[in-house]
């Protein structure tokens, strides 16, 4: 039972997480060690966390996700795992991940109780919310880079919370897509919000996100305040790495049917793995390397 309850938490979902680390690297205190080390708590706190959530979740869900022909097979659904004791479990990783998250930094708890409380309105009710549904589920994701910020003690970036709550959004509505076009009626049943959705509406919405993501990051890059804090306008060089994975991810959702599991696509598929590291590469390269 451990070892499914441990299934329920959604390991595979470690990468969402890594945006608790943005503010490390974007603040350049990757080389300062005591920060490195809080992040890198921060980090296996908020896995902890959003591990109770996706537990709540499948609570919640249960008997719709065994109408589901992939989620079905989740151990709640699949009856491996009772009610009880995946609340106990999900109660007591809940309040442990708060602790640990208060005393490492009082506004990081905050920022990390307010991500649990949204998440679970999500899970019981919001996410039957048209447009609201993908907002809620990109608004995590900024709340994790806005947390990231408060453990090493630095100042939030409006940047930072714009670029990652607009690409966070390109991925929910993508995904949405996908549970759309792939289940037709059998994912409406499991989710009804998706009867409220359409393909066109969902391209729409897509290109959107995709075109605010692409112009928003350029324009940071280059942005007066991002040149006088890295004092170089060298981090533009770093765009045409976000326009390639960009680019990458919207061939893998039309051509190959991949926006229901984003968090597979960026450790499974070779060239997206390649932008990624170049990207990174070229970020530290241009913080942190005077040239």
């Amino acid at each position: 039972m451990i070892g499914a309850l441990l299934k329920s938490m959604r390991p595979k979902q470690w990468t969402k997480n890594i945006l608790v680390m943005a503010a490390l690297v974007f603040s350049r205190h990757l080389t300062d060690w005591p920060s490195v080390a809080r992040s890198l708590v921060a980090f296996g706190i908020f896995c902890l966390l959003s591990g109770a959530v996706y537990i709540i979740n499948d609570l919640v869900d249960r008997e719709a996700d065994r109408q589901h022909p992939k989620k079905r097979s989740r151990p709640i659904a699949a009856g491996q795992v009772k009610p009880g004791p995946a609340a106990v479990w999900a109660a007591v990783a809940v309040v442990g991940s708060l602790a640990g998250a208060f005393l490492l930094d009082w506004r990081f708890a905050a920022v990390a109780g307010f991500y649990f409380v949204m998440q679970v309105a999500y899970s019981l009710r919001l996410k039957q919310v048209v447009v609201l549904d993908v907002l809620i589920v990109a608004a995590g994701f900024a709340l994790r880079a806005i947390a990231g910020t408060y453990v090493i003690n630095v100042e939030l970036s409006p940047w930072l919370f714009v670029v990652t709550i607009l690409l966070a959004l390109f991925v929910a509505v993508a995904k949405r897509r996908h549970e759309l076009i792939n289940l037709e009626g059998g994912g409406i049943s499991h989710r009804s919000v998706l009867g409220k959705y359409s393909e066109a509406l969902l391209d729409q919405m897509m290109a959107v996100a995709t075109s605010a993501t692409v112009i928003a990051y350029c324009l940071y890059t280059i942005a007066p305040e991002t040149v006088d804090k890295f004092g170089s306008s060298n981090l533009i060089f770093t765009f045409p790495f976000v326009l390639y994975g960009i680019y990458r991810y919207l061939y893998l959702v039309y051509r190959k049917e991949l926006g229901g599991a984003p968090e597979k696509v960026f450790v499974t598929d070779l060239p997206m793995i390649i932008d990624v590291l170049l990207y990174g590469a070229v970020v530290v390269f241009v913080l942190y390397v005077k040239f």
